[in-house]
């Protein structure tokens, strides 16, 4: 039986989705939602998609669809996420699940009395360098002692990674510091207990703050720092450096080293890992599979809500 599935948000981000489905067997994307419904509709005639709409009501209203796929702006997330659960729909929403605690809490409640699947799209679960790593934390043979991370990007107005211009603005908090807060909980096991950040000043038109550094502790003693900008110059993009009891790991992305005191970078061969080394494609066929199994999927709402409480902490400490 073929799942239909709906993606709202024909954006850079919606294209990833778009690529990684088309690899994926027993899944057709029926319905797309844009903002602007011819440029929609130029998306939706390259990958084949029936019907396109600017009105996420709409698809919603379709019979056939089964789930749906959000990525919109952060600012919809939330409210969206819950129009399709009351809807029947299960629902990916990409990250970050909201921008207000409250909000993201309402979602959770709503699934717990639907019962359909939800899940947010923290990719940083799936792709293969940081999967490699934690099949060696599950079975004992690595154990973080400290995580050092980078998200840097050089952005001074709204535009996404294909260089178009964004209706919303971008949050270092609620969305670029969610995937590492989720992970190092993740990686480690362990509930975070501390918490702490400070931040640059705001950019005078964008309103956010353009730099911020933040330190955590799980409850087993790993530490993490995480630093974050807007104005790096380059290079580009998220470093994870896992610092254990039996080595040093560097993960950019999907590529994964091993680092070594006197002796040069090792790769490490994480292409048997999963189907895919595309970790947006990983992340689908997992809600994908839930659905069809009835399960609960990494990355549930209930499992990243824990990351969201802490990003409600910092921010009440930002204030």
């Amino acid at each position: 039986m073929t799942l239909k599935i709906a993606l709202a948000g024909a954006g850079a981000f919606g294209i990833k989705h778009l690529d990684g489905i088309r690899n994926i067997p027993g899944v057709e994307v029926v319905s797309l939602v844009g903002r602007e419904l011819e440029a929609t509709r130029e998306v939706a005639v390259r990958y084949g998609i029936g019907h396109v709409t600017t009105d996420l009501e709409q698809t919603l209203a379709l019979p056939e669809v089964d789930a749906v796929i959000l990525c919109t702006p952060t600012q919809m997330h939330a409210a969206q996420a819950k129009a399709c659960l009351l809807a029947g729909k299960h629902v990916q929403v990409e990250i970050p699940l909201c921008d207000l605690l409250a909000d993201g809490e309402d979602v959770l409640a709503l699934q717990r009395r639907t019962g359909k699947v939800a899940m947010v799209g923290h990719t940083r679960r799936f792709n293969p360098s940081h999967q490699y790593l934690h099949e060696k934390i599950a079975a004992g043979r690595f154990n973080i002692q400290q995580m050092d991370v980078q998200t840097y990007f050089f952005r001074r107005s709204n535009i996404n990674a294909l260089g178009q211009p964004r209706s919303w603005t971008d949050h270092l908090l609620w969305h670029h510091a969610a995937h590492t807060v989720d992970l190092f909980a993740w990686q480690t096991g362990s509930p975070i207990v501390k918490a702490n950040a400070v931040q640059g000043p705001p950019h005078p038109e964008l309103g956010i703050a353009m730099d911020m550094s933040i330190q955590l502790q799980a409850a087993n003693g790993a530490i993490c720092t995480l630093s974050l900008s807007f104005n790096n110059d380059g290079p580009l993009g998220t470093f994870f450096r896992y610092i254990g009891d039996t080595g040093t790991y560097l993960a950019r992305y999907d590529d994964l080293v091993r680092t070594h005191a006197n002796a040069p970078e090792t790769a490490v061969d994480v292409s048997r890992v999963a189907v895919s080394m595309n970790g947006i494609e990983l992340q689908d066929r997992e809600f994908f599979a839930a659905i069809a199994e009835g399960r609960e999927p990494s990355g549930s709402v209930a499992q990243v809500m824990p990351c969201y409480r802490v990003l409600h902490q910092l921010e009440r400490q930002l204030r």
